[in-house]
């Protein structure tokens, strides 16, 4: 296993995962790739395990939020490495993770989460990671939470709308505030 995290610059993996993305019958599976990224800019946001507590709070906001991650032309991926079978489950038995409107990918190999660094090192399920990836694939933003404390996703959103001024941001900075001038 890596024990290094990538980090910032480097290049995020490539990978090509079954994703569920509806509860719909015989709609509910399919392939996502790095090479299906259509140079966006991406948010990965990493949760331990399906049918747990802290989870399903983090995938119901992130869902709520994602008109503001699409009106950022971004794309969004909720990924664990339970299989695409238990993610449909999840979201089955879940009422809030039923109308989820972005894949939930299935790194049940962990593959992805060892090329990243992020699988926790007694529990071997991923910690609670979020990256911003560019549209060039290059890792611009990561955030790692232990297992037991959720994400915020204003922070996330606030971070990419920053990353995307391309320029210099001040502590705090929200969007619509000035910049620095260098």
């Amino acid at each position: 296993m890596n024990q290094r995290v990538l980090g910032l610059h480097q290049a995020f993996p490539q990978f090509n995962l079954p994703a569920v993305v509806s509860i719909e019958p015989g709609h509910e599976f399919t392939q996502i790739s790095h090479s299906d990224m259509d140079n966006k800019w991406r948010v990965f946001f990493f949760w331990p395990l399906d049918f747990t507590f802290v989870c399903p709070t983090e995938l119901a906001e992130f869902n709520r939020r994602l008109e503001d991650f699409t009106d950022r032309d971004a794309l969004l991926f909720g990924v664990s490495t339970d299989s695409k079978f238990v993610h449909l489950a999840w979201r089955n038995s879940h009422p809030d993770l039923r109308d989820l409107n972005y894949p939930m990918l299935a790194d049940n190999k962990k593959e992805l989460s060892e090329q990243l660094g992020i699988l926790h090192p007694e529990d071997k399920v991923p910690l609670r990671a979020t990256y911003i990836v560019d549209p060039e694939g290059v890792i611009r933003w990561l955030s790692i939470n232990d297992l037991e404390v959720g994400r915020n996703v204003a922070e996330v959103l606030r971070v990419l709308d920053a990353l995307q001024t391309d320029e210099l941001c001040p502590c705090n900075w929200q969007k619509g505030e000035g910049t620095l001038v260098s």
